[in-house]
């Protein structure tokens, strides 16, 4: 017995020396993230975490310790890192609720910051909002949401991809984001990877992060057209890889991948049996030719959707995930702990709102994106004019140009646009959206002029 318990000993002394190194490790964290806001640069630097990556694999061989198990605690600490150095980082919520709080004070502001639009869901939505308490939608209902709903939902989605899918495919939620947030959370553990190609959406990173999976970021280019590489998603490649998530047409950029880097991705996802993350919130916003995750019928891919984007219907927090049988039984698990179910109500009035024709929608939102893209180009932004979506994500050839700086300055001019850091480590760009009626576009990019040549 007094073996057992110096060696337990011993392990308590090793543990209470790992918390004060851990202490020293998370100070040094701050005052590097400290450094890197005040020179401007981004939190994440993938080749010092690679060169650190190799560094611990070489050691583990030389003190025999599985390399698996050192990888995922080496996630744990980078992602402390990132956690510290994170706090207070700016996004374009961020740069909205200020516009929120000075438009509460009376100052109007031309809203170009979020992907919201100013019209409003069609008519079906009205008439479903009064009719749906004499219905009877109003009490507890399943975690995965309305069978009718659900079964709606899969008629809509096979006869749109032409695949199979039926209710027990699908999974609701409350907005798409929660669907990403409880596939991350249920499919993954602490420790494992996650690819995640910028610039995007910054939830993918923060859902990761909250549940412990790291992030491996592939970074594409304006040079480069946004267009990842497949070698790019190769190197990232390792055993704790685990997810990758695609995100066409992209947010902030509007880009779609060309079919055949679509296919040779999911072709490498499958060889190393990842799950494959699809966000296709714009994919009524195409322009170009554009193909769903569904169409592969990959049994690992996890596709979600909303009504927050193709209807209007930002304010009803309504989506949907569509997925493997197994893979809904394990998210809605973590649903039905987190709210039990979605509301009754707002999901017979979704349900409502599947029967619209949307391509009004479609076309109002193309054709702002027209003068958006116009607009930007008399002023001179570098961009790549998008293939979809609803944005523009443009670079801002100044020197010492700083995007958050900026968003706040225009703010105090009325106009809101969204900083590029928020969407990975694009200081120097600005995301632009065309919800806004077209004087209200023309009216801001002509303040967007005005302020970019007072900062010559």
């Amino acid at each position: 017995m007094s073996d057992i318990n110096d060696l337990r000993n011993r392990m308590d002394d090793v543990t209470l020396k790992m918390i004060h190194l851990l202490k020293d490790r998370t100070d040094i964290a701050k005052e590097i993230g400290e450094i890197k806001k005040n020179i401007g640069k981004g939190i994440t630097d993938e080749g010092r975490e690679e060169n650190l990556r190799e560094k611990v694999i070489t050691l583990c061989k030389d003190i025999e310790l599985d390399e698996t198990i050192a990888a995922k605690f080496l996630n744990f600490l980078l992602n402390e890192s990132i956690k510290v150095q994170s706090n207070n980082k700016p996004s374009h919520l961020s740069i909205f609720l200020k516009a929120k709080a000075l438009e509460e004070q009376g100052k109007k502001i031309i809203h170009m910051e979020v992907g919201e639009l100013d019209f409003p869901p069609p008519n079906i939505v009205k008439n479903a909002l009064e009719e749906v308490y004499d219905k009877g939608f109003l009490k507890y209902g399943q975690t995965k949401g309305l069978s009718i709903f659900r079964e709606a939902i899969a008629k809509h989605i096979s006869k749109k991809f032409r695949v199979e899918v039926t209710k027990d495919n699908i999974i609701v939620s409350p907005g798409a984001r929660f669907s990403i947030y409880t596939a991350i959370s249920t499919l993954l553990d602490p420790g494992d990877e996650i690819i995640v190609i910028e610039p995007a959406w910054p939830a993918y990173k923060d859902c990761a992060l909250n549940a412990g999976i790291k992030v491996r970021v592939i970074s594409t280019t304006l040079e480069n057209k946004w267009e990842p590489s497949l070698e790019q998603i190769k190197k990232a490649l390792n055993s704790n890889t685990k997810m990758i998530v695609l995100n066409y047409p992209n947010n902030p950029t509007g880009k779609i991948l060309n079919e055949k880097l679509q296919d040779d991705i999911m072709q490498l996802a499958q060889k190393n049996n990842l799950y494959v993350l699809s966000d296709e919130i714009y994919s009524e916003y195409a322009k170009t030719s554009w193909k769903s995750v569904l169409n592969y019928n990959y049994e690992k891919s996890i596709v979600t959707q909303s009504f927050s984007k193709s209807h209007a219907m930002t304010g009803f927090r309504i989506g949907y995930g569509v997925a493997n049988v197994k893979i809904i039984e394990k998210m809605a698990k973590l649903q039905a702990l987190c709210l039990t179910n979605v509301s009754e109500p707002i999901q017979y009035i979704a349900m409502k709102a599947l029967e619209a024709d949307i391509s009004k929608n479609t076309n109002t939102v193309q054709n702002r994106l027209d003068v958006l893209v116009q607009k930007a180009n008399e002023l001179g932004l570098d961009f790549i004019i998008p293939d979809g979506a609803m944005y523009i994500f443009a670079r801002i050839n100044q020197d010492g140009f700083d995007g958050v700086q900026f968003a706040n300055s225009t703010l105090e001019k009325g106009l809101a646009v969204a900083p590029g850091e928020g969407f990975g480590d694009y200081k120097n760009f600005i995301r632009l959206s065309a919800c806004q009626n077209e004087k209200a576009l023309v009216e801001g990019m002509n303040i967007l002029g005005n302020i970019m040549r007072d900062n010559q």
